[in-house]
């Protein structure tokens, strides 16, 4: 380590709930109710695809659509908790985290592929309606509601930090809704005869699927793309850090980002005055690392440090913090 007058890179990595060690805490009870989910998703996408030919309910057919997505989603979701949970190599610092995202990006693009193919044997649908089983229809859209319930019971509360178990959550909250359309489709149908109830709900079904997959798309691409999280904000990062520590003359090259969810990564370089011992400087790390994880939920932090007087040209990059310079 070199002497505060040239640059000196401190590297800060904890161990903390919400840091680099979050994302696997409830790992193991994520994985039994992804299986327990994935299981009736699994059995009441086929009974409501079967359910929808035999009755000729595009709604029916939609739903099951809709549950195919979220199912193949579940499915990703428990394989990727299981591949990011494996030790990785060497050559792969960080992990096998990423992994997660990847999947929820992979999750975003089926859903969006749903929502064109629903949205077109909607208008076909619309255009001529078919006859419906209204009885069937009924029976199977409601057996469908009550396991749509019980799967958001099973993820309720679990990966509250996690984009890619939320956004199974999500989705299973998205196919209860449109259940119980389906299920009130039925009993409109049932009683008025209008067969262009079914078509309509199925095009409902499919913006609903589309808003869902544009956002996840949007969050995930967030994440790989390493965008500045959404609730850090660079002006406030360095005013708060300035703020712990008056030793500090100026931040600047400082970069935020998200590893995986919930797992916050940043670097900066400081500018403190040169006169500033090891010792001083250890405690000016610290003090930088505990308010960025406790103020940001920053868990993983390198600061480098150099003198004021070797960084004096940097001192305008301040203001933009994203404005590479040359140490």
């Amino acid at each position: 380590m070199k002497h505060p007058h040239g640059p000196i890179a401190v590297h800060q990595h904890d161990d903390h709930p919400e840091g680099h060690a979050h994302p696997h805490v409830h790992k193991r009870a994520e994985r039994r109710r992804l299986l327990a989910s994935l299981a009736l998703t699994g059995a009441m996408m086929v009974a409501e695809f079967i359910g929808g030919l035999l009755t000729n309910s595009l709604a029916l057919v939609s739903d099951a659509a809709h549950m195919a997505t979220h199912f193949v989603a579940l499915a990703v979701t428990y394989f990727a908790i299981v591949i990011a949970a494996r030790p990785a190599p060497l050559e792969r610092s960080y992990g096998f985290y990423r992994m997660e995202i990847l999947a929820a990006f992979t999750n975003g693009l089926l859903l969006l592929g749903a929502t064109f193919y629903i949205l077109y044997e909607s208008v076909v649908r619309f255009a001529d309606p078919l006859p419906i089983a209204t009885t069937e229809m009924l029976i199977v859209a409601v057996a469908g509601l009550v396991v749509n319930f019980v799967s958001v019971l099973l993820l309720a509360g679990v990966g509250k930090h996690d984009l890619n178990v939320r956004s199974a959550f999500l989705h299973m909250i998205g196919d209860t809704l449109s259940s119980v359309a389906v299920v009130g489709g039925a009993v409109l149908i049932r009683f008025t005869g209008w067969l262009r109830v079914d078509p309509g709900l199925s095009a409902l079904i499919a913006v609903l699927i589309g808003v869902w997959s544009l956002r996840l798309l949007r969050d995930s691409a967030n994440v790989l793309l390493e965008s500045t999280p959404k609730h850090v904000s660079i002006a406030a990062l360095i005013e708060a850090l300035q703020a712990c520590s008056p030793e500090i003359a100026a931040i600047h090259d400082i970069h935020v980002w998200e590893i995986t969810s919930g797992m916050y990564a940043m670097t900066a370089h400081v500018s403190v005055r040169s006169t500033l011992t090891v010792g001083a400087l250890e405690d000016v790390r610290e003090r930088l690392a505990a308010c960025g994880r406790e103020r940001f939920r920053i868990g993983h932090a390198i600061f480098q440090f150099e003198s004021a007087d070797a960084a004096c040209g940097h001192v305008a990059g301040v203001g933009a913090p994203h404005e590479h310079h040359a140490d």
